[in-house]
């Protein structure tokens, strides 16, 4: 099953980055949400399972959400169109560090990333039909030596909050990275690359080659 590029997908992200970011290479989008029902979990769960690498956390979580996206998608029974998901997670010495709780927590990521080189893991995924595709973009970012001053400032200004290790690179954390290797993108939360790579895989199934005009019309 394919999707003509001139169509628009389903972003299942409450993330305004990710917005911004899809923008930016012209994919046309509509946001799916979750809609929260009593006694339900909004969310896809993003608990690390005991044991589990991060890359295959992060494959799964983005899987998930994209899967997730779908089943709303039907339910709602809103007009089918690919759905693509993204997670992110901040990586030190093997150990995620998630969204930060609180200002508390906040600080003590930053502590612990202070003066360290880490990963940032973005996987993304696209589900349309029985399809389902995902990319993992793997980086590394350098922060200088924080000082105790600068880690309070910064966790001040709120900037923290609904972010991996508790930072945000496209923000005031900036000025903390002394070195970024591998895709800018990526670490804000939607690697770009990848991401058209799923979709120029997706308008290059076989099914589209074997009768696009019929796809192009529906």
């Amino acid at each position: 099953m394919a999707w003509p590029p001139e169509r628009s997908i389903y972003l299942a992200s409450r993330s305004p980055r990710r917005r911004e970011l899809l923008a930016h290479i012209g994919v046309k989008f509509h946001l799916l949400l979750f809609r929260a029902r009593p006694g339900s979990d909004p969310e896809v769960s993003e608990a690390v399972l005991p044991g589990e690498p991060a890359h295959e956390y992060v494959t799964r979580v983005a899987r998930l959400k994209a899967e997730a996206g779908w089943l709303r998608m039907q339910q709602r029974r809103l007009p089918h169109a690919p759905v693509l998901a993204a997670d992110t997670a901040v990586v030190l010495d093997g150990r995620i560090l998630g969204k930060a709780a609180d200002r508390g927590e906040a600080a003590a990521m930053l502590a612990a990333l202070s003066g360290r080189r880490h990963e940032v893991l973005t996987a993304v995924a696209l589900k349309y039909g029985t399809e389902l595709d995902s990319a993992l973009s793997v980086s590394e970012v350098e922060l200088r030596a924080l000082a105790p001053q600068e880690i309070e400032a910064y966790v001040a200004s709120g900037e923290w909050d609904d972010k991996a290790g508790a930072y945000a690179i496209q923000g005031r954390a900036a000025r903390f990275a002394a070195e970024i290797r591998g895709s800018h993108s990526g670490i804000v939360g939607l690697p770009l690359y990848e991401t058209a790579q799923l979709l120029e895989r997706l308008q290059a199934s076989p099914e589209r080659r074997q009768a696009p005009e019929q796809l192009r019309a529906g």
